[in-house]
């Protein structure tokens, strides 16, 4: 078997999946009636499409994980909210987010279905409840055709865009 080829980008996806199950561990408080429960949850695999259709019947909260500039380069999945990662607020927004819609599984979407799905995992093994991973992300890849080249809607990622959706679902 060949040895995985070390990259920045490996390393800047493992630190960020290291990241999230420290800052959940830390957050162990979206189990409220289980508060020392800390087993695994399962993780729902969810396609770009299926995706949009469960955001606009209000079955799922779609979060778009991006950054801010990816989110102004190909604008934000229509449904979605941001809250970008890299942020240290990342894990303390989904807690506020699970806590205001407990019964609302959480997808996570971002470029091809990679850091949503380290994320998913990190919090996952954590005993972050109900999170579904939109494998293909937006662009596609290996794991599928992906959001933008479905056809599916998006809206401009600009700063206000996001910030005025992101902060009407978390009730701020």
């Amino acid at each position: 078997m060949p040895a995985q080829t070390v990259t920045r980008r490996n390393v800047l996806l493992l630190g960020a999946g290291a990241l999230l199950a420290g800052t959940a561990l830390a957050y162990g408080l979206w189990l409220p009636d289980q508060a020392t429960a800390q087993e695994a949850q399962p993780v729902t695999p969810i396609a770009a499409d299926e995706a949009y259709r469960q955001a606009q019947a209000g079955e799922i909260i779609l979060v778009d994980i991006r950054t801010p500039e990816e989110w102004q380069q190909t604008g934000v999945a229509e449904g979605a909210i941001g809250l970008d990662m890299t942020q240290d607020d990342f894990v303390a927004s989904l807690v506020k987010l699970r806590e205001a819609n407990p019964d609302t599984p959480l997808a996570l979407i971002c470029r091809t279905g990679n850091r949503s799905g380290y994320a998913t995992e990190a919090l996952a093994k954590q005993g972050f409840p109900g999170l579904a991973d939109v494998k293909e992300g937006m662009a596609g890849g290996r794991n599928g055709e992906g959001w933008l080249n479905r056809g599916l809607p998006t809206y401009a990622g600009t700063p206000a865009n996001v910030h005025e959706r992101t902060r009407a679902r978390l009730g701020q």
